[in-house]
């Protein structure tokens, strides 16, 4: 493997990207379709993301309601809704499936935003570790000849600048997730 300041950048971007995708299944106050993107109906036999199975929509800020396209689905949905560990609570009245989103509990915000710092630390441990593979890299090729001692103290200088930009990113982000789990 050569390093490449642009492969260490991508992977950081990833993390960040992955972040922010994790976040999105993190419960705040408000309803958000994104909550229920992970969910996988049952349906002929095959694990079906619900956007497939049915229509979502946001219809006031603390309700999500599920249309599906089959009638056959209300239950699998339903059921892949109890199962998903969200704590949301599904009612049917045989046309649709409605999710109230009752105001979150001061401790239970408080939970959420622990959940989100670990969730980012975990994103910069990852970035960390991006540069530190950059590094090993770096120090294999000038071990190996490849590369002069000045150019791979510049590059490790480089990294690291990069690695303080992703790291505020993800600082950016989880305080952006936190401002909304804490609002009311």
């Amino acid at each position: 493997m050569d390093y490449s300041k642009a492969a260490c950048e991508e992977r950081m971007k990833k993390s960040i990207v992955s972040l922010r995708e994790e976040f999105n299944g993190v419960r705040t106050g408000r309803a958000s379709p994104a909550l229920l993107d992970k969910i996988r109906v049952d349906y002929y036999g095959q694990k079906t993301p619900l956007s497939q199975v049915a229509t979502v929509s946001v219809p006031e800020a603390r309700l999500i309601v599920i249309q599906p396209w089959d009638r056959t689905l209300f239950t699998e949905i339903e059921k892949a809704i109890l199962k998903s560990e969200l704590g949301l609570n599904p009612s049917n009245d045989g046309k649709v499936i409605r999710i109230a989103f009752p105001p979150l509990t001061e401790q239970r915000r408080k939970d959420l935003a622990k959940t989100a710092k670990a969730m980012a630390e975990k994103s910069k441990v990852a970035v960390r570790n991006i540069r530190r593979d950059g590094i090993e890299e770096l120090k294999r090729q000038l071990a190996a000849g490849g590369a002069d001692e000045d150019i791979v103290k510049k590059e490790e200088d480089e990294l690291q600048k990069l690695t303080d930009t992703y790291i505020l990113q993800i600082s950016k982000v989880l305080e952006e997730k936190e401002k909304e789990i804490l609002e009311i």
